[in-house]
């Protein structure tokens, strides 16, 4: 398959066996506020639609994303051993060809590998799981060093526009007060929160310091991206990441 030319692939220096995607509102047959490519079965989104869109994301994978279904928490599973869809909101994988998938319009992906690039994983972090820990949980389940990871922040909700209230920055501020510099007053007990900013905090407080992402806004880019903050009634986009067989062949000259 031909990926829309809008989808992202993670610039980072992630070894050539890793393999990483975003999709975007491009390459589908949903309509309406779901238009294009809707991959969440838990919208309001015509079923078949959805499937359809599934089997066009496929042709892009080595086999079928292993699904969560997300509760803003910070379980972590092992994707290699699913045979359901768990209630989770992030997965690491170790054998190859096996693909971390995560739902996204608003919440940023964090996708992450070694050095080696012999495990992958992917987290869903909005607020509520960043405030709970679910990055720290995904370090600490990935079979590498925390100081031989990387990650990728991927499209989310951007700093201008996260406005939130007294009790998110409580959330974060009431055990590491520094984390205030993530936000700005914006008007009465309301402030504009930097969730990138929390992403990159959480990642150096779990020893994870090859960071890179984190400058694409999904509610300031309708054309581009779903956001539920913007929309309300949306889709959903998928992040995912997946290893070949390690030791790909290099590339000719």
């Amino acid at each position: 398959m031909d990926t829309p030319a809008d989808w992202i692939v993670p610039e980072w220096p992630a070894p050539r066996h890793v393999h990483a995607l975003v999709t975007s509102r491009a390459g589908g047959v949903s309509t309406g506020p779901y238009a294009s490519m809707n991959l969440g079965l838990r919208t309001e989104d015509n079923p078949a639609a959805v499937a359809a869109n599934r089997t066009r994301l496929l042709q892009a994978l080595p086999q079928a994303p292993r699904w969560l279904a997300q509760v803003h928490g910070n379980v972590v599973v092992d994707a290699d051993e699913l045979s359901g869809v768990p209630q989770a909101d992030a997965s690491v994988a170790r054998l190859p060809g096996t693909v971390c998938a995560i739902m996204i319009a608003d919440c940023l992906p964090i996708l992450i590998t070694n050095n080696a690039g012999t495990c992958v994983g992917a987290a869903h972090a909005g607020w509520r799981g960043l405030a709970c820990g679910v990055i720290a949980n995904t370090v600490a389940r990935m079979p590498a060093l925390p100081a031989e990871l990387m990650a990728w922040i991927g499209p989310g909700i951007g700093p201008d526009a996260f406005e939130v209230g007294d009790d998110v920055l409580e959330a974060f501020c009431a055990t590491a007060p520094e984390r205030r510099e993530a936000f700005r007053p914006h008007k009465t007990g309301k402030w504009l929160c930097d969730l990138p900013a929390l992403a990159r905090d959480a990642l150096r407080r779990a020893g994870v310091s090859q960071i890179y992402g984190g400058d694409l806004c999904t509610y300031s880019d309708a054309q581009r991206f779903y956001s539920y903050r913007r929309d309300h009634i949306t889709g959903r986009m998928a992040a995912l990441i997946w290893r070949d067989q390690q030791g790909a062949q290099p590339d000719t000259v």
